[in-house]
């Protein structure tokens, strides 16, 4: 009887048992079911979301500004499909909206499948213009104190950081409370070294972070792009500080002497410089005295002698109106926008790397596909940076005197010059006309002051301070061998050329062909952002471009850096001497 009793408890033990396994069975089938159609769900709704309105970077047809704006609910309507089980928890918020800060066009973003971090910036930008109108008319200089400028710069600037980044704009205090501190606290000798390792330290951790943990491949508007102007703001006053506060006048060059800073800023001045709204977002970058004489209602005290001045007679009672210019560059801007959005999808830069186009098209399409693709990613960048340009300039800010025919410059602080960019005829050329503020940045710290391989530390430096995507690194590594062998080009086979009209122009047409080739090749890894497609379309062109220049700067002789200083150094009275001497030795030997 014990024995049956046994029995019949396990059995019946073993049958609890089951039941509950097949309970818990059952549990895990409908919550995998309901992920399964949440899941199916969302890749439907995004794949009617692309029927109705393509991206950008789709590879359709062109469409027009206006349209990216119009909701189409034809397509949507075409194909119902059953949901398999109802979530009764609300959908989630589209992945394009920031969670920190959702503003009211989230509302439509996940409809019309644009990101509202890149709406935000375009409305901050357009209030800036807004407020750069009423801060030079109603706070002149004439009118109130600097300190009332800096404050009202510096809490503008900090509210349209807090409005398109969110709580994210902390990390702009932050990174410059810490500098601050360092300038403070260490002495003038070591502080710029000081202040660009943790500056740029602390960008790079923000950079690293925003790729490899948020969103990897989301090439749009994040806090780090302001960072990346605030520490270029950071270490060009560290430097130039250590300049006129540690440095013997003899020992700096003619721009380190108008840039050096002869006194430590204050609290106020120093975030003003760093968060003023006129270039919180979209820059560009400034010295530190070019700021503060605009703050203080003098913009060319320390760049005019004052003898220059009076010689030439442009020293005026009333400054000029930059009405005029800003009209031009926000058309310009717009304009380019327009041309953005119009033409970027018919040239996707994708389909480079595509194995059907490089399998079927012949190189020469390849070579022309590849140039109008990259042309077409241009514009946005002449949108930003000549918008942000035009916000300066409305707040009275990048007068550069005027030119010879007595009209007033507003290129102070210009960021680019597009019919120089499209049309240039070297490497060199190219990169002086554009992102023109990073490359004086990149010129006073790192490559005037580096007395080893200048060109290379300034170009991974560049690479350090753009980011942690690898295509990064890969277009400023290819970006060093191609400086190298168009410097070697330009020194030995461009002379042969300078003997007539006829013979340049055709070295011009030559030059300007290979240039936008090597500009494309470079920055395709830039653009594509990762190293699998980076290294596919390198291989598809043979690594050709590595390959000629790296024979070019080894063969072609360059003279040293260091000699062609000294050659540049030579007074006229030494060159006229041993130029009479060289004729003169030439006589000898022909009698």
């Amino acid at each position: 009887m014990g024995g049956k009793r046994i029995k019949g408890e396990r059995r019946r033990k073993g049958q609890q048992w089951e039941e509950r396994e097949e309970e818990e069975r059952d549990r895990r089938n409908r919550k995998t079911s309901r992920k399964t159609s949440r899941k199916e769900h969302q890749e439907h709704q995004e794949d009617t979301d692309r029927q109705t309105d393509r991206l950008p970077a789709d590879h359709g047809g062109s469409t027009a500004a206006s349209e990216l704006l119009q909701p189409d609910t034809e397509a949507a309507d075409t194909e119902p499909w059953p949901l398999k089980t109802v979530d009764p928890r609300p959908a989630p918020a589209p992945a394009c909206c920031n969670r920190s800060a959702r503003s009211p066009t989230c509302r439509w973003t996940s409809r019309q499948r644009l990101n509202s971090r890149e709406v935000n910036f375009v409305v901050c930008q357009l209030c800036a213009l807004l407020s750069a109108f009423w801060f030079r008319l109603f706070l002149h200089p004439s009118k109130t104190s600097p300190f009332i400028r800096h404050m009202v710069a510096t809490l503008l600037g900090l509210y349209f950081a807090l409005f398109c980044f969110g709580w994210y704009a902390l990390h702009f205090l932050v990174q410059s409370g810490l500098t601050y501190g360092i300038m403070i606290l260490t002495g003038v000798e070591h502080m710029h070294k000081y202040c660009l390792l943790v500056a740029l330290s602390y960008l790079s951790l923000c950079q690293i972070t925003r790729v490899y943990v948020f969103d990897y491949g989301m090439y749009s508007a994040d806090f780090t792009g302001p960072m990346m102007v605030i520490t270029q703001k950071i270490t060009s006053l560290a430097f130039e500080i250590h300049d006129g506060m540690a440095r013997k006048e003899e020992h700096l060059t003619p721009g380190q002497k108008i840039l050096a800073i002869r006194r430590m800023p204050s609290l106020l001045e120093y975030f003003s410089y760093n968060c003023n709204f006129m270039g919180i977002l979209a820059g560009p970058t400034c010295s530190y005295n070019d700021y503060i004489a605009f703050i203080e209602g003098d913009p060319r005290r320390h760049r005019d002698q004052e003898a220059v001045r009076k010689a030439n007679g442009k020293l005026r009672q009333s400054e000029p109106s930059p009405n005029v210019e800003v009209v031009r560059k926000v058309a310009t801007a717009f304009f380019c926008l327009l041309v953005f959005l119009s033409v970027c999808k018919v040239f996707p830069v994708d389909r480079n790397i595509d194995d059907d186009f490089i399998t079927n098209t012949p190189f020469y399409t390849q070579v022309i596909y590849l140039y109008l693709s990259m042309l077409t990613t241009r514009p946005k960048y002449y949108f930003v940076w000549t918008l942000a340009d035009a916000i300066n300039n409305a707040a009275g800010f990048g007068f550069n005197g005027y030119d010879s025919n007595g009209s007033p410059r507003w290129d102070l602080i210009s960021n680019l010059r597009i019919l120089n960019i499209e049309f240039a005829t070297s490497f060199k050329v190219f990169l002086d006309n554009w992102n023109i503020q990073t490359a004086h940045w990149l010129k006073r710290v790192c490559y005037e002051r580096c007395p080893y391989h200048p060109t290379a530390a300034t170009f991974i430096l560049s690479a350090m301070w753009h980011g942690a995507y690898p295509g990064y690194y890969l277009t400023f590594l290819t970006g060093i061998v191609i400086t190298l062998a168009a410097r070697a080009v330009r020194h030995n086979v461009r002379p042969h050329f300078l003997q007539s009209p006829s013979h340049k122009q055709v070295y011009d047409i030559i030059t300007w062909a290979a240039t936008q080739i090597a500009i494309c090749y470079t920055v395709m890894p830039f653009v594509l952002l990762s190293v699998g497609p980076s290294i596919k379309f390198y291989r598809s062109w043979y690594f050709s471009l590595h390959i000629g220049c790296v024979l070019l700067a080894v063969v072609l002789p360059v003279k040293p850096r260091h000699l062609r200083l000294k050659d540049q150094q030579k007074n006229p009275l030494q060159r006229h001497l041993e130029a009479t001497d060289s004729k003169c030795s030439q006589k000898e030997k022909n009698t």
